[in-house]
């Protein structure tokens, strides 16, 4: 899996959040997108998975695309590839090999999984309920049970209570174990130690290091603790437009 940022912006009304971006992304590599709070550093890592529109450049994931819905005021930029093909997501209409087509909006999607503060889970629901309810859209890693998984994120005893009864540490458990056990090929993770205590970081990085060796993996974080594995960083503030750009 390769994710390429070429050229890439977002801004809301007339303020940049970040532009310029170039950069590109290997399976196999952990990356931490870094800075202080309200830096844009979820904004980035929403635009890499195509969950929200960049305001100029574009997103190419495998040498293709990624094109969603897009008004005439939004940049018209073209990637510097000749590769006739390319998806949506959301719908959007895109070519393939010259002939016009729709692709499945899930395309990308079903390719990564996330975890991160904003994204709520199903509280009606139990642990394993939730699990199995996340299974019909992202297969699980094979070999291992849904019974395991919840064992192995502490979380056993609590596999019939409903979320809704879960401790903000418990629901982040939670959240990690259905980013990292999903079998995809991107994580993506943002701030993901929020609400655990010491015994929940050292989860976190057993968990990484046992199931995610092979991954391209994004942590958005400025705290150290959460992303001190990953080989790459990224620092937003160096993709702030100045004054006179």
């Amino acid at each position: 899996m390769q994710i390429l940022l070429e050229n890439t912006g977002k801004r809301f009304n007339r303020e940049w959040i970040f532009r310029n971006c170039n950069y590109t992304f290997q399976s196999g590599v952990a990356y931490a997108i870094t800075g202080p709070n309200g830096s844009g550093k979820s904004t980035l890592l929403q635009t890499i998975a195509g969950a929200i529109n960049p305001s100029e450049g574009i997103v190419i994931v495998n040498r293709l695309p990624l094109i969603l819905y897009r008004s005439p005021l939004t940049a018209s930029h073209q990637p510097s590839t000749d590769n006739s093909d390319c998806f949506t997501v959301n719908g959007a209409s895109s070519t393939v090999n010259g002939q016009k087509s729709t692709v499945d909006p899930s395309l990308f999607f079903k390719e990564l999984s996330i975890a991160a503060p904003y994204l709520e889970l199903v509280e009606e629901m139990t642990a394993k309920e939730a699990l199995l309810f996340h299974a019909a859209f992202k297969p699980l890693l094979s070999g291992i049970t849904i019974e395991e998984i919840l064992a192995i994120v502490g979380l056993k005893s609590a596999t019939d209570k409903q979320i809704r009864y879960y401790s903000s540490g418990m629901k982040q458990r939670m959240k990690l174990a259905q980013a990292i056990f999903s079998d995809v090929p991107v994580l993506m993770l943002d701030e993901p130690c929020t609400n655990l205590d010491a015994v929940g970081y050292d989860l976190y990085h057993q968990l990484i290091k046992d199931y995610c060796p092979h991954k391209l993996i994004i942590v958005c974080s400025n705290d150290l603790q959460e992303y001190d594995f990953c080989t790459e960083k990224i620092d937003i503030m160096a993709y702030k437009p100045t004054k006179d750009s």
